[in-house]
């Protein structure tokens, strides 16, 4: 990693890729539908929220876009949780994601702090 706007911006983006990526290992079912598709859809969210954030107009709106892409991210840990425990052949790509997920939003509670 070099410069920390870009690469947290590839890392949001590469982390929701991997989420994708497992995503379609999962047979759906009546049960794992609702849980891919949240899953999905936080996962995807913080690379999105953040982009937006880099684009924002004010420093008021930037912090609101971190606050959301902290708050998908913890969603995000939840929804992993649950595949964990329902697809349990998912349990160790969950967990690695799970851990990456943690420490988005460790990084994104850093940055509302710093500002």
């Amino acid at each position: 990693m070099t410069n920390g706007k870009f690469d947290l911006e590839e890392r949001t983006q590469g982390f929701g890729e991997l989420v994708l990526s497992l995503v379609q290992t999962i047979r759906i079912t009546p049960i794992t539908t609702p849980l891919v598709n949240q899953l999905v859809r936080s996962a995807t969210s913080i690379g999105a929220n953040y982009m937006e954030a880099d684009g924002a107009e004010s420093k008021k709106d930037f912090l609101h876009k971190i606050g959301i892409c902290k708050k998908e991210a913890k969603e995000t840990c939840h929804w992993l949780r649950m595949v964990a425990f329902t697809v349990p052949e998912t349990k160790e790509r969950c967990r690695i994601l799970w851990k990456e997920s943690h420490e988005l939003v460790l990084i994104f509670s850093a940055i509302n702090k710093k500002r």
